[in-house]
């Protein structure tokens, strides 16, 4: 991750590196390289292809495929000492952390009530929050396409379902946890993602 270089060259050089020490070459999701300007983007929007600056925040969203298993991680780097990119980049780990300690508490926490807090803890550490959700269901590859219509494989406002509740087989369902933060005024975004069920 170095200045001067455009976020499609980093994300071809994660992947050939992935490919290189794991042996991964199959994704669930479109990978994710956004730096500058665009980390304000939700997943969704395909932004202008930026090149790192010397003092820059960027974030990365990949979802691997280890032996048919999907996995999601996604990690936020900051170049530079700008103290507000530093400590967004904080912010959303320690607010990941927050919603989880709540999700373990919670058991019968909906999907609703778990955006909720991710919203409020936006709030609590002065960001704005930046996705249309919090998370999402995770598991075998391939599993049903995770329809946007069906707010319940999503932690999204609409979802009233508890996330505790099993799927159709009667099997527990694994959960993706990701926070986007945003400031619209410094135009910067953080994101931080990964497994919170098991």
């Amino acid at each position: 991750m170095t200045p001067g270089k455009c976020e499609k060259d980093l994300n071809r050089e994660i992947f050939n590196l992935a490919f290189e020490l794991f042996g991964i070459k199959k994704y669930w999701h479109k990978r994710i390289v956004r730096a500058g300007a665009n980390t304000l983007k939700p997943y969704k929007e395909n932004p202008e292809n930026l090149i790192i600056q010397n003092d820059d925040i960027l974030f990365i969203d990949f979802g691997p495929i280890f032996d048919e298993w999907e996995a999601d991680f996604g990690r936020t780097y900051v170049l530079g000492n700008d103290q507000s990119k530093h400590k967004l980049r904080k912010d959303i780990s320690m607010a990941w952390n927050d919603c989880k300690r709540y999700y373990d508490s919670n058991k019968n926490l909906t999907g609703a009530e778990l955006y909720q807090y991710a919203l409020l803890t936006a709030e609590k550490y002065g960001w704005e929050f930046g996705g249309e959700i919090a998370g999402h269901l995770i598991g075998h590859f391939p599993h049903e396409k995770l329809e946007k219509e069906d707010k319940t494989n999503y932690i999204h406002p609409e979802n009233k379902v508890m996330l505790s509740e099993k799927d159709k087989s009667g099997n527990s369902r694994d959960w993706i946890l990701e926070i986007h933060f945003i400031d619209r005024n410094l135009k910067i975004g953080g994101f931080f993602e990964q497994l919170m069920t098991r």
